[in-house]
């Protein structure tokens, strides 16, 4: 079992970041950073229909690529499971994980291997194609689909949560955590801005009754290069 202490930072994170949810992906201050109110950053949010969804192919995002650091042999996902354990797994040859444990916040799961876990893309990567991905470069689409310059751009869940979210957008899934509503908004708002991604009316619709459901959540942003 995670150990009381491990537990008690889990729900201190999950209580802390339903307000504040994205941190500077850099500490020392230079980065331009955006910290909207969730009502006032979903308002900035550009409403256009999905297009080219018919074009869409998953190879076009290139993932999961070697990481940050070249030399761990962790590629992205590893890391971010790394990054986000509540219990830190031990790092074999290979990267190979073993132990830890983790809170999916989606679905208030506690989860003990890294095997159990998906690393879900925030704003999924066929709803990034048709909310504007479908005019970038192939490099610009690796960096979304392996970004870690933000915490909130790959979150680690239970592979049952992710499934079951698939490529559908706030109008279509939330997750089934109560608990979890607003900060999942703060996120897929943070991460639509971050990457100047659109959002079709329908999903406007969806993140603005939320917006109203959680007036003090705040979106913290770093716009992509």
């Amino acid at each position: 079992m995670i150990t009381y202490l491990a537990r008690a930072a889990a729900a201190a994170a999950l209580a802390l970041t339903s307000l504040a949810v994205t941190a500077p992906a850099h500490a020392d201050g230079d980065a331009p950073v955006d910290l909207l109110s969730l009502p006032d950053a979903v308002a900035g949010l550009q409403v256009a229909e999905e297009s080219q969804n018919e074009t869409y192919d998953r190879t076009r995002f290139k993932h999961w690529n070697k990481g940050l650091n070249l030399s761990d042999q962790c590629n992205t996902r590893a890391e971010v499971l790394i990054a986000e354990a509540v219990e830190a797994p031990a790092v074999g040859a290979n990267c190979a994980l073993t132990g830890g444990a983790w809170w999916s916040y989606y679905d208030e799961t506690e989860v003990y291997s890294a095997s159990g876990l998906d690393i879900d893309h925030m704003v999924p990567l066929k709803e990034a194609w048709g909310s504007g991905a479908w005019e970038w470069t192939a490099e610009r689409r690796e960096a979304y689909a392996n970004d870690q310059g933000s915490p909130v751009s790959l979150i680690a869940v239970t592979a049952r949560s992710n499934r079951s979210k698939a490529d559908q957008d706030p109008a279509q899934w939330m997750p089934p955590a109560p608990s979890a509503r607003c900060r999942y908004a703060t996120e897929w708002t943070a991460t639509k801005l971050r990457w100047g991604l659109n959002v079709d009316p329908a999903e406007a619709d969806a993140l603005q009754a939320i917006a109203a459901e959680c007036p003090d959540a705040i979106v913290q942003f770093e716009p992509a290069e």
